[in-house]
Formats: C-alpha cells, structure tokens, sequence
C-alpha cells in the first residue's frame, strides 16, 4: 500500500518537501562523494591543527624532542648498514655507494611504514572524539598522514646530507626528488584511510601490520641491490615484485640522487607505475573510507 505524505498545516507543503527546502536530510544518510569532499575541505584548518597536537604529544615528553624525527631512520639505517653493509656485504661489488643507496631506501620506506602503523589506529585510538564531536572521520587518517609528511621533511634533509657526505654529486636532476615525494604523500594518504577503515572493522590486523611491513620490506630491495631479483625469479614472478609500489618509490629517489645505479627498470616505466600506484591507492583508499563514514564510532 502507497505511503500519504504527511502535510504541514501551516504551509500547505509536505514534510519531506519543507526539509529539502531547508537542507534537511535523513538522519544517518551517508553523503554523496562530492558532498563528503566538500565538507572535509571545510575541515582543513582542524586537520592541521590536529596534525600539530599530534606531533606535539608524540615528542613533547622526550628530552630530545624533534630530534628523534631525525635519529629514528638514522639509527635504522645504522644498524642495516652494520648487518648487511659490513657483515654480510651484500652491496660488495656492486653498489659504488652502498651507504647512500640503503639509507635512501631505509628512509623513504620508513615514510609508508610509519603511515601505516598510525593509521590503523586513527580511528579505534580516537573512539572518544568521534563519538563526542561531528566531524568528517577522513580527517583522522590525514592528519595522521601530515604528521608523517613533517617528519619526512627532517628525514628528507637528513638524505641529502648524506649524499653529498657520500660523494654523491649534487645535480638538477636531485629536483625531480619532489615530485617522487608528491607522489608518495599522496600514495601515503589512501593507505592510511584504507588501513583505518580496516583497523576499525578488524582489531587483530594491528598485530599483523609489523609482519605485512617486514615482509614488504624484504620485498623492495632496501637492503640489497635491486638486481638480486632478476637473478632469483623471471617471468611473471619478476613483474610481480618489481610492480611493489614501495620499490617503484624507493627506486624513483635513488635515480633522482645518486648517480650510476642499475634500476628496477627503465625510468619512464617506473614513473609511470608510480603515477598509477598513486591513483589506484588515493583515490581508491578515500573511497573505501568513505563508504565505511557512518559506521566509525558505533558498537
């Protein structure tokens, strides 16, 4: 049997047309993309101010404070050039610079991982402002991913240093780091939002996310020269792991500072494979949070 639409006296109008005319929706609605991305703009200003406090929490209690953004991947990078630099030696007589090349790897996959690792708790570790305030959830995971951008740029100067104290010479070509970084950030960004989403719906993937990160290191040839593939798998099997879009980044930054190196593959093919790694994971990671918005907070 049709529904009769419920009429206000007063206005001769029903109510759901009086509630568009006001900007009335449903209660619980999920917004449309556009609408949901509007509303996140609008947001900015709490992003970055959240982003702040967040940094500002993290290090406010050290007696070092922002210098840990810096020894963190230096201490990393040390303790990698130790094991496989000088003991296992598996750059000897084949990487010129073996200490450029492992901390450029150490440092920008030290980007993602950290991204990760937060934002898989963007949202369980903020269930109280969630449930207390009306924001859209989006901007957990970003901010997570700014904090992460501030702490890169540290590392970032950290990086060159080491290149010129390496004897890497400086070029134009070190310019094209930035956009590798651009890409990166925003790669970075949809792995938060999709790995918050999946952090909320399941709680057991935080003590999974060091093993997938360990993992996914070995697998983008930080630790030893990128030929090591092609010399173990061929076929299908080498398209699949040189396709890893961390080695596609870490290989990008390495063309863009050092010179001589042997790459995955030719430039313009990884740059490309960049491009779509980039869209595939931004846009498809804020999507996917989006269709989870109404969900975060309850249960």
């Amino acid at each position: 049997m049709a529904q009769t639409a419920v009429v206000d006296a007063d206005t001769g109008l029903s109510h759901q047309e009086l509630a568009r005319r006001h900007g009335l929706t449903a209660a619980g609605r999920l917004p449309s993309l556009l609408e949901y991305s509007r509303h996140l703009w609008s947001y900015r200003h709490f992003i970055a101010a959240f982003a702040n406090a967040k940094v500002t929490a993290s290090l406010g209690s050290t007696r070092l404070g922002v210098v840990w953004q810096v020894l963190t991947p230096l201490i990393n990078a040390g303790v990698y050039y130790v094991i496989f630099g000088l003991l296992i030696k598996t750059g000897s007589g084949r990487i010129e610079n073996f200490v450029a090349y492992l901390c450029a790897g150490v440092f920008i996959f030290g980007f993602t991982q950290s991204v990760v690792q937060a934002g898989a708790q963007a949202i369980t570790g903020n269930m109280g402002l969630i449930r207390a305030l009306h924001f859209p959830r989006a901007s957990l995971p970003i901010a997570i991913a700014l904090v992460e951008v501030r702490n890169m740029v540290a590392s970032i100067v950290v990086l060159l240093s080491i290149m010129l104290l390496t004897g890497e010479p400086l070029t134009f070509q070190w310019l094209m780091i930035f956009p590798v970084l651009l890409l990166q950030i925003i790669f970075n960004a949809g792995l938060a939002l999709f790995v918050s989403r999946l952090g909320a719906k399941v709680h057991d993937i935080r003590q999974l996310i060091p093993y997938i990160m360990r993992i996914w290191m070995y697998g983008s040839a930080i630790l030893y020269p990128v030929s090591f593939f092609a010399e173990r798998v061929h076929g299908w099997q080498l398209a699949v792991v040189e396709a890893n879009p961390l080695l596609i980044f870490i290989e990008l930054t390495r063309h863009s500072l050092m010179e001589g190196i042997t790459l995955a593959g030719p430039p313009g093919r990884l740059w490309i494979e960049a491009v779509i790694w980039t869209l595939l994971v931004g846009i498809g990671g804020y999507v996917y949070f989006w269709r989870g918005e109404k969900g975060y907070g309850r249960g």
